[in-house]
């Protein structure tokens, strides 16, 4: 007896030694992955299982996915996913509750598809949900752990480990969502001025760093004031957000497109030359032309725009220097032909 009460106040220093390193690690300024490693890693140091793995759920595709795998399987489970309902984990994905399997070969919810992939002998699966506000974000799985001692105490104890990870997922996506509203303009989905300045400084860096081109385009809509005086601030908004779509739509994935303000958007084109950049540029304006807009509130309105071009490093060397050259070969455009494109060095396409 004696022996037993010694080996229970050990496991119990454990867990709170383990509670205190999980307990740093979620107020340290680590990033999620190294939060969830953490836990993960200090999970199996408590209960040895052979494999372990954190599966996280897409909710887009009502699909899990192995954010976290450990042991000789880790590499082949990359690629692998169960649907939502699919397996151990995928059951309890799907309704929120922790699974305890001692024999997996005896339960139907069992994927033997895992195996197969890994080459791993599973006998027997710990699955506990990470649940937060009524979601299941994803699913602890322990594979072969000695389930001889596992009792209510273990049970409360991975338990809280689990509402820890949960926690941490939770609070990252949070601070990811605030941080999306920071950089994004409201009406359009682009990105907001802030976050050009920033983005550009990169771009400078990089640029000088590898020798590059980038140019950037400065866009202002033409008469853009009318709309707003005939139809209404609200029409003006579903415009501009039309608008903000078509830019984009021209774009590529590398390509960044910022709503710079009122009625003007910037386009910034890595490793991309001033006659490079002209083709986009011309295609934005041709878009412009033909396109009407507001169809759904029964109007079709056409729209076009004063386009500024400028290239780093030939016409600036800065990033305030870039944008003010752009700036100012749209102004060019504007008090002349307007609906045209005006090019630092080259003046107003003819």
């Amino acid at each position: 007896m004696p022996e037993a009460t010694g080996t229970d106040r050990k496991r119990q220093i454990q867990e709170l030694t383990i509670f205190h390193d999980v307990a740093k690690a979620l107020t340290s300024m680590l990033d999620l992955d190294s939060i969830l490693q953490a836990i993960m890693e200090k999970m199996a140091e408590y209960f040895r299982p052979d494999t372990w793995s954190l599966l996280m759920v897409d909710e887009q595709r009502n699909e899990l996915y192995f954010a976290i795998a450990v042991g000789d399987a880790a590499e082949a489970l990359k690629n692998v996913r169960l649907k939502v309902g699919e397996g151990i984990a995928g059951w309890v994905a799907k309704h929120g509750e922790q699974l305890i399997v001692p024999d997996v070969l005896n339960d139907p919810r069992f994927a033997k598809r895992i195996d197969e992939v890994t080459k791993w002998e599973t006998r027997s699966i710990i699955c506990f949900p990470l649940r937060a506000k009524h979601r299941v974000l994803g699913v602890i799985q322990l594979v072969n752990v000695h389930l001889d001692n596992f009792t209510d105490q273990e049970m409360f104890f991975l338990q809280s480990l689990s509402d820890y990870a949960a926690i941490a997922i939770d609070n990252a996506r949070a601070v990811e969502k605030i941080q999306e509203l920071t950089i994004t303009d409201d009406c359009t989905g682009l990105y907001n001025a802030r976050h050009l300045y920033k983005i550009l400084e990169t771009e400078v860096y990089r640029s000088s760093r590898f020798a590059y081109e980038f140019t950037v385009l400065f866009i202002d809509l033409d008469h853009f004031k009318q709309v707003n005086d005939t139809y209404g601030h609200l029409i003006g908004s579903k415009l501009l957000a039309e608008i903000g779509y078509l830019i984009k739509a021209q774009l590529r994935l590398i390509d960044y497109a910022f709503r710079y303000g009122g009625d003007e958007f910037v386009v910034l084109l890595p490793q991309t030359g001033k006659d490079a950049a002209l083709v986009v540029a011309k295609r934005l304006r041709d878009n412009l032309r033909v396109s009407a807009f507001c169809k759904e509130e029964g109007l079709n309105l056409n729209v076009r725009a004063s386009i500024g071009v400028a290239t780093y490093p030939h016409d600036a060397k800065s990033p305030q220097d870039v944008i003010r050259q752009a700036d100012e070969m749209m102004y060019l455009v504007k008090n002349t032909t307007r609906d045209n494109i005006g090019i630092a060095q080259r003046g107003v396409m003819k």
